[in-house]
């Protein structure tokens, strides 16, 4: 009586398993359509109307680059800058005349009240916009208070983005302005 009680426990469980892994690899192509489906909603919002967006390999020697998406009126940089508690990753629009026109900090460990005002701080974050990868934290570009280094980090992946559409990343694979 026990063997048969401990064999029904163990198909009730081999079977609660299975039906487990059948919903993991079910929920795993659901979250990848999601994430798919968040990253052109991204992308769309950063650089408009320049979908389809097709990943390019990137080849050039600035580490901040981590991916490059070129589009059909510029491209989208995903960087990785090192920050004041982390790195931070980036998506940056850059069209193929070199002008930055749309940022979005992606992720960040930065200190709560400091440098985690880079996520949603409106006046820090216009400032990228339609710049020339010519930002110079205390020159033309005003760091947010106590948050020099993330400040300085941001700018450095903003300058890595266009740096390489409009080719001062010679090393980088893409023509001169992004042709």
């Amino acid at each position: 009586m026990r063997q048969k009680a401990l064999v029904r426990a163990a198909a009730v469980i081999a079977a609660a398993f299975l039906i487990l892994l059948a919903l993991s690899a079910a929920l795993a192509t659901v979250e990848a359509e999601n994430a798919a489906a968040e990253q052109e909603a991204i992308f769309q919002t950063l650089l408009p109307g320049g979908g389809p967006y097709v990943e390019e390999p990137y080849s050039g020697e600035d580490a901040n680059i981590s991916t490059v998406y070129r589009g059909t009126t510029g491209y989208i940089v995903e960087t990785v800058t090192a920050g004041y508690a982390g790195d931070i990753t980036m998506l940056v629009a850059v069209d193929f005349q070199g002008t930055v026109v749309g940022a979005v900090v992606r992720d960040m460990e930065e200190t709560f009240g400091l440098g985690m005002e880079a996520l949603s701080d409106a006046e820090f974050l216009s400032q990228l916009v339609w710049s020339q990868g010519d930002l110079a934290v205390g020159e033309n570009f005003d760091a947010i208070t106590g948050a020099t280094v993330t400040s300085r980090a941001v700018a450095n992946a903003v300058n890595s983005a266009s740096a390489f559409v409009t080719g001062a990343d010679v090393s980088s694979g893409a023509t001169e302005w992004g042709g």
